[in-house]
């Protein structure tokens, strides 16, 4: 049996722009991929925790180092600059991985740069972009 489990994710990223006249999919700055181990063209599901509606579409590199979090084509009716989500990609395991497997958490701070990678998160702890996590 195989089991789809979270792979990765961006926690707590802010939004810098909707560009309603492109193709579609959402444009990520690399570096930030390359810290979560999101790939180009890569499914992810996008949760914007101003409005909690939640999104899938297709990863695009944008600049590294520019803190890019753009959401494009018809995605950008769904955001706002300024928005904060939750940028999460998952993967296939069987139940041998899947049990042993850590997901790459990516902590973000208010201007998209990495503040902590870690491999766990606790439950009931509480993060955002402007502070640090407590419980």
């Amino acid at each position: 049996m195989m089991l789809h489990m979270l792979k990765s994710k961006l926690h707590c990223a802010t939004v810098t722009q909707a560009n309603l006249n492109y193709m579609g999919s959402i444009t990520i700055d690399a570096n930030l991929m390359r810290a979560a181990g999101i790939y180009e063209n890569e499914r992810v599901q996008v949760v914007n925790n101003n409005n909690g509606s939640r999104l899938e579409t297709y990863v695009i590199p944008g600049e590294a180092g520019s803190g890019v979090i753009c959401l494009n084509g018809s995605a950008a009716r769904w955001a706002q600059a300024g928005d904060i989500v939750i940028i999460m990609a998952y993967a296939f395991m069987d139940e041998g991985e899947a049990v042993q497997y850590k997901p790459t958490v990516v902590l973000l701070d208010e201007k998209n740069k990495v503040k902590e990678v870690r491999n766990y998160e606790c439950h009931g702890e509480v993060y955002s972009n402007s502070g640090f996590p407590h419980v």
